[in-house]
């Protein structure tokens, strides 16, 4: 239970709401009991009428008759009211706990803005998704249903008992002896089918993610002929998931039978010990029509204990994780609130940097400055560490040693917000969203107007394929943009880019999606706008590169060459190598 603790703030919140479903629920017990006490007064007058009725036969049945209606109507009105108020208690008590899930969600979808990249490349999407839907929803079904339900039963228990005392306490004990066994056996099959739903649902998982793997690589499937060996990996799951449902139903058959036989156990119970007490002339039958109706408002209260605390133990569970979840530290903090005008400048100083989670140093000893509306280019092999120095110029990391300066200033000093406003970055891997085309490119810009939209689909040279799309601009990309090509998606995600009008462009090798030709078109309306703004080039083509203010050759996290596209070339170097190579690929073999 310490682990919900933490929901206390949310009970405080709320608890306006609370106190009246409180209220609504006393109320919703009271007019449950009453019904049960007019049918003891019934039971009561009808037996003295038989009394009168031997000892003068012409006894006036009117006045008999004239209480059982009024009773029956107070009966008829008693069960009216008790479920409007319980219809209440649903709507303040629930209603509630939907307000807190509400809560609980946006308190944890903020955290996942807040973590910085490296936490998501440490964690699974599987297990991170879990901790906003499943694990909240668990949370939600203790500050709802069973938070609801200890009310009721708290109530139930304080109004019904003393009065059954009052009339009998030897009958009450004997009432209520199973109702604890009722309990207990309600919580142990519980926690068994929680144990085995638990099953259900991991293999479930299981299922989801096969068919999820198996829709997303829907084309080597079919390239490999392998959807025969498909269809029986899946019906393999599907065998376990039918199995371990077969499980939890044999459990849930439990359930019902053995509430029913501890219900008539009471029920049998109170009518032998009622008749001996009765026979005795202690109570009167109808106080064992009262204690019939008890039992059977006892039943459903006392049998949801067990329930509940199968929901306390799973909730507790959730809430843990969550927990944990929330106390993570991000690893990047935006330092102050000040405001940040970026003005292009960048300079990394002997800056080294090793990536967290694997190991890899990326960087060693890098230096280099940029000046505000220059071109930058870095150009490389796979894996020389390119995409890194894009990633701490946006401060997805912290370097490791070094300085990197911005403006002058160190850069884990000033606004990050600010910072990564005035940025507009393109990744290697272009990400879309399942939106229109349209959103897609004005998603990171406040003025999403159609011609700014355009003027950039032209800029990134996509706006011709848009209008060949049925519904052009409004045409939806799709689950991960799998409705367009690898080029057209980095065109688009280009073209995002270009429509932020950022103060620093990166464009992270994103054009090696495209062919030579369009990528000079693509060059030549980005010379445009990098001469305006500043701008960094990553490449591992040399066509990409040539025309920038300045050039870095990367190879193994070192710079081994920098300087102009002439420059490079006359010092024969690892540039000049690859600029060879590459001509050398683009020329058209002999037949």
């Amino acid at each position: 239970m310490k682990s919900l603790q933490v929901l206390n703030k949310y009970f405080y919140k709320y608890r306006k709401r609370l106190l009246i479903g409180v209220l609504f629920v006393s109320i919703s017990v009271f007019f449950g009991v009453l019904p049960a006490q007019l049918v003891r007064e019934s039971f009561d007058v009808v037996e003295k009428a038989i009394e009168g009725y031997k000892n003068k036969p012409d006894f006036d049945y009117s006045n008999l008759r004239n209480k059982l209606i009024l009773y029956g109507l107070i009966i008829i009105g008693s069960s009216l009211l008790k479920g409007l108020f319980m219809f209440f208690m649903r709507q303040t008590i629930i209603v509630v706990s939907r307000h807190i899930e509400y809560d609980m969600k946006n308190e944890i979808f903020a955290q996942y803005q807040a973590l910085s990249l490296a936490f998501y490349k440490r964690n699974r999407t599987g297990d991170l998704m879990n901790r906003i839907s499943e694990d909240v929803s668990r949370v939600r079904m203790y500050v709802g249903p069973a938070l609801m339900y200890s009310i009721n039963v708290a109530m139930t228990l304080l109004i019904i008992i003393p009065i059954m005392i009052y009339w009998s306490p030897r009958l009450t004990l004997y009432v209520l002896l199973p109702l604890p066994a009722l309990a207990a056996s309600i919580y142990y099959v519980s926690k068994k089918i929680n144990i085995q739903s638990e099953k259900v649902q991991r293999q479930l998982s299981q299922i989801s993610s096969h068919v999820q793997e198996a829709f997303s690589g829907i084309r080597v499937l079919k390239a490999y002929t392998r959807e025969e060996r498909s269809k029986e990996d899946f019906a393999e799951e599907a065998q376990h998931y039918f199995e371990r449902n077969k499980g939890l139903f044999r459990i849930n058959a439990l359930f019902f039978p053995l509430m029913l036989l501890l219900i008539g156990l009471s029920t049998i119970l109170t009518v032998y010990i009622g008749g001996l007490e009765t026979i005795s002339g202690r109570i009167s039958t109808g106080v064992i029509a009262e204690f019939i109706i008890y039992v059977n408002m006892l039943t459903w209260p006392v049998a949801s204990i067990g329930w509940v605390t199968s929901l306390i133990q799973r909730a507790a569970a959730s809430q843990e994780r969550i927990n944990e979840f929330l106390s993570i530290t991000p690893d990047i903090e935006n330092p102050t609130e000040a405001s940040f005008s970026f003005q292009g400048n960048v300079e990394f100083k002997n800056v080294t940097f090793t990536y967290p989670d694997t190991g890899i140093t990326a960087l060693k000893n890098v230096s280099f400055r940029l000046e505000s509306g220059q071109s930058l280019a870095i150009l490389g092999r796979t894996g020389a560490g390119k995409s890194t120095i894009a990633q701490l110029v946006g401060r997805l990391y912290d370097v490791d040693e070094g300085e990197i300066l911005v403006d002058g200033k160190p850069i884990h000093t000033i606004n990050l917000n600010d910072l990564r406003s005035a940025i507009g970055y393109v990744p290697q891997e272009a990400f879309l969203f399942s939106s229109s085309l349209a959103d897609n490119i004005a998603f990171g810009s406040d003025e999403g107007s159609d011609e700014l939209i355009r003027e950039a689909a032209r800029s990134a040279q996509v706006h011709e394929n848009i209008l060949d799309f049925p519904q052009q601009y409004q045409t939806r990309v799709g689950e991960r943009g799998i409705t367009l090509s690898g080029g057209q998606k980095q065109r688009v995600s280009i073209a995002r880019a270009i429509m932020k009008k950022p103060r620093l462009l990166i464009f992270d090798d994103c054009l090696s999606a495209v062919d030579t030709e369009t990528e000079e078109k693509i060059l030549q309306q980005l010379r445009k706008l990098i001469k305006q703004r500043t701008s960094i080039i990553i490449s591992h083509r040399v066509s990409s590169v040539k025309n920038a203010d300045h050039i870095l050759v990367l190879d193994h996290g070192q710079i081994v060459e920098q300087g102009q596209h002439e420059e490079l070339i006359a010092h024969q170097g690892a540039y000049h190598e690859l600029y060879q190579q590459q001509l050398t690929e683009q020329k058209p073999k002999a037949v």
